[in-house]
């Protein structure tokens, strides 16, 4: 596996509007960088997604643009 810095890079390139960070326990996180509105609440959106790694965290963003792709 890479260096953080360069996987938090590649995720935020990837996914733009969305800030990818690790906690002291090296569990990976994303938030978004802007609000949702209660309905896309509602419909399963997410602010803040989390995962053990890089990989399963990209596989979580990545279900969040297909929501995004489905609603438009």
């Amino acid at each position: 596996m890479g260096d953080f810095e360069d996987l938090k890079a590649a995720l935020q390139s990837e996914f733009p509007g969305w800030l990818v960070w690790r906690s002291d326990a090296g569990r990976w996180y994303a938030t978004r960088s802007g609000d949702l509105t209660d309905a896309q609440l509602q419909a399963g959106y997410a602010m803040t997604v989390a995962a053990d790694d890089s990989t399963a965290l990209r596989e979580l963003l990545l279900d969040q643009t297909r929501k995004d792709r489905e609603a438009n």
